[in-house]
């Protein structure tokens, strides 16, 4: 990738930092927004719930990266933070891509955060990008979450949805709540452990986000997860063998439920999800197999 300025929505979260550092790192011009007054020429005002954007603040950018939303296992699911993690999303993309739709001269690209929420509970069925969106809160989100981009699609800028999966990563995600309970002895499957996860290394998240954005014939939605998706019980054996640590505990799913409420059925629930166009793009994973992504994280 020739330097080139890049604009990063959600640029403080676990993926957009990471992403950040390894821009910059290469050289990269990156203009981050964020939701106060800017204190330079790298940062833009907005504010995704208000819908409000400085468009300004992205002229000459060669790519435009949304990354921002609200957590969606920081806190038990209430109606009120359900209503927080939808409009943190859909709000700010439409916001975004209407900002950028506005630009004389728009960027080459925008990538678009989404998940592989997308297909709901696949169970032991594999599907790629040709899936249809499944059924429940998640899914919708996530139909509604690519849909908001429609503008900056219609200005005709190259525009591609990351499905992302599980990240493994030492310091957020999942994983940043997981590696504590595993290296404390208490780590192990959640509920049967049968479901499958579908998970992708940061490294590899990050490093495909760069290819997607560089890729000129990439477009629409691209799964971002490892080629090979494992169950829960086989990736808690795998935290156990990487961690020298037993694996003896289980939590019952009557407990997740009671605990996590309505999200213990995204939990408990099983998404084998492949990287079809992902690996048809060229991409190659680094650390394709659980016990590298774990060793990485």
């Amino acid at each position: 990738m020739e330097r080139s300025r890049i604009a990063v929505a959600g640029a403080s979260g676990l993926i957009g930092s990471a992403l950040v550092r390894s821009l910059t790192a290469d050289g990269h011009e990156v203009v981050r927004l964020v939701r106060r007054a800017p204190r330079g020429r790298d940062e833009v005002r907005w504010d995704p719930e208000r819908q409000q954007v400085d468009a300004a603040g992205l002229a000459g950018c060669d790519a435009v990266v949304n990354l921002a939303g609200a957590g969606i296992g920081d806190r038990r699911w209430t109606p009120e933070y359900k209503r927080l993690i939808r409009d943190s999303r859909v709000l700010g993309t439409a916001a975004l891509a209407e900002a950028v739709a506005s630009l004389d001269t728009p960027p080459r690209v925008y990538v678009s955060g989404s998940a592989m929420g997308i297909y709901g509970d696949t169970g032991d069925r594999a599907v790629d990008e040709d899936a249809p969106p499944g059924d429940g809160f998640l899914p919708s989100l996530c139909v509604e979450w690519e849909e908001a981009a429609a503008p900056v699609q219609e200005a005709g800028v190259r525009t591609v949805f990351l499905r992302t999966g599980l990240v493994v990563a030492r310091g957020g995600g999942a994983w940043g709540r997981l590696f504590p309970l595993f290296k404390a002895g208490l780590g192990g499957r959640l509920g049967s452990g049968r479901q499958y996860w579908s998970y992708i290394a940061l490294h590899d998240e990050v490093a495909a986000i760069r290819h997607l954005i560089d890729d000129d014939g990439a477009y629409g939605p691209f799964n971002l997860t490892a080629p090979q998706p494992l169950t829960n019980r086989e990736v808690t054996e795998a935290m156990g063998r990487v961690l020298h640590r037993p694996t003896l505990f289980a939590v019952p799913e009557p407990v997740l439920r009671a605990a996590l409420g309505e999200m213990a059925g995204d939990v408990l629930g099983s998404q084998r999800v492949l990287p079809k166009r992902l690996l048809e793009s060229g991409f190659t994973f680094a650390f394709p197999g659980i016990e590298d992504a774990i060793r990485a994280a």
